[in-house]
């Protein structure tokens, strides 16, 4: 199924010579073979992009927004097997893949528009006759690194805002999941940008990632990744003064006030915690339910869970997929299993699904009688668990929510805006819901704050990472 496509260098698709496996997480079965990038392939992908700065940025702003709108059009044309290829080499349903390709495209929309508003200004200057012009300009070559687990949006997140302000790109997408950023980026063909504007290397991190940071003409690197690779991406690009921009991990509390509409809540929530197997970094993990509420709040929790249906995403029927791979299914089961042995109650769930002779599959689970200092709570799972304490009072709630270094997203459900304020100015969170979880939109800054990372994706706020501020004084 990777026939096609290759490595992605200088406007052209190219066989390489290494092959990497990629395995379904559904039958792991191999789905087939990619061209591996060696250092002198991803060598070759940073020669061509410092090549075509100037051309991009000579194509100015109106130039960049009609190549964007050419490349939406065409993403959305392909819109049926991309969605196939996203269900397929993650395992979610499709009804996920479709809408994620959705908002794919809609980046390429939203930053085909921004790239016409990159304004500058003028202000006058004390000196007699002078006057200060401020404006904005690309800051150059940036590479690109994105996760398996959102493998059409997390690269249309980086492409579009990089292209919109005049920056090529080196993507090195997961090698777990490389087809859908390749149909991405075959896309991108269709809209005449210069040779070299994008280019995709999937290998080894020593072949990649290494020689992108070490590359001095790289001047910007954008991770959606684990907080781990986040902190020494943020080490190695001190080497060579790299702006650098990230999404990383995720621990979000969801506080259920007792005015909050419980069943609105539940249907939400369930649908959310178990899109795409939990394993999104903003879904909520820490679940603090009020004592009134938590008996009622369970047995509904718990009710919705036993009814998702579980199998290949390919399927229509299928309400939840499988984890990515073995490593995060045995990961998922340790983190149960220690919970049960700390005293939670396995409500629903807690073990490897039943009836699937391959696969990663591993049931919703729901635990109760938790606490905040179990490792369930403490920190990201990263998979199909709703881990669910109580509270009674605000002030406490708010304070036990806050007790965790990541600072992604949070959410908290009630009918009092009042507290909806309070809990919005209190919680340390780059994002926040309330009585929703959409947060996840082009003309939305996506990020977070501590070690949930920094800069945004998406919104206007998005492109601005992806430019250097210039300023002139003109005195005549």
């Amino acid at each position: 199924m990777y026939e096609q496509f290759g490595c992605f260098i200088d406007g052209a698709w190219c066989a390489g010579g290494a092959r990497l496996d990629v395995f379904s997480p559904v039958t792991e079965k191999l789905l087939g073979t990619v061209a591996a990038a060696s250092v002198e392939d991803t060598e070759a992908a940073l020669d061509a992009a410092a090549k075509a700065q100037a051309q991009l940025q000579a194509m100015g702003g109106f130039g960049r927004a009609d190549a964007l709108h050419k490349i939406a059009d065409a993403m959305i044309a392909r819109a049926d097997e991309a969605q196939r290829m996203i269900s397929t080499e993650t395992g979610k349903p499709l009804v996920q893949s479709g809408r994620e390709w959705g908002l794919a495209c809609d980046q390429f929309r939203w930053y085909a528009e921004e790239a016409r508003r990159i304004y500058g200004r003028v202000v006058d200057s004390r000196v007699p006759g002078g006057r200060f012009e401020i404006s904005r300009e690309p800051v150059g070559v940036v590479g690109a690194f994105t996760a398996w687990n959102f493998p059409a949006a997390l690269p249309a997140r980086k492409l579009a805002p990089a292209l919109a302000a005049g920056c090529p790109v080196v993507l090195r997408p997961s090698s777990q999941t490389p087809g859908v950023a390749m149909i991405i980026v075959d896309c991108i063909k269709a809209g005449g940008l210069p040779d070299g504007a994008v280019n995709l290397v999937a290998g080894s991190t020593a072949a990649t990632y290494g020689t992108i940071m070490a590359d001095p003409r790289v001047r910007k690197v954008s991770l959606t990744g684990s907080t781990r690779v986040g902190q020494q991406m943020i080490r190695d690009a001190a080497d060579t003064v790299k702006k650098v921009s990230m999404e990383l991990g995720g621990n979000a509390p969801c506080i259920l006030y007792d005015d909050a509409d419980l069943e609105v809540a539940l249907d939400v929530i369930v649908a959310t915690k178990f899109a795409n197997c939990g394993q999104v970094c903003v879904t909520p993990d820490r679940f603090f339910v009020h004592a009134s509420l938590h008996d009622a709040f369970v047995a509904g929790f718990t009710d919705r869970a036993k009814k998702i249906k579980l199998g290949d995403g390919l399927d229509d029927s299928v309400g939840m997929g499988p984890l990515i791979n073995e490593g995060r299914l045995s990961e998922i089961d340790s983190i149960v299993q220690g919970a049960v042995r700390s005293g939670a109650t396995v409500a629903t769930g807690g073990q490897r699904a039943a009836g699937f002779n391959e696969g990663h599959f591993y049931e919703p689970t729901v635990l109760t009688g938790v606490t905040d200092d179990m490792e369930v709570f403490s920190e990201e799972n990263f998979g199909p668990i709703a881990a669910i304490t109580t509270f009674t009072d605000d002030d406490d709630v708010l304070a036990r929510a806050n007790a965790c270094n990541m600072g992604l997203s949070a959410y908290a459900f009630t009918t009092s805006p009042e507290r909806a304020r309070r809990t919005i100015s209190t919680l340390k969170a780059g994002m926040v819901g309330i009585n929703s979880f959409a947060l996840a939109a082009s003309e939305a800054p996506f990020g977070g704050t501590n070690f949930s990372g920094m800069g945004r994706e998406g919104g206007l706020e998005g492109i601005e990472d992806y430019l250097d501020t210039k300023l002139a004084q003109i005195v005549f």
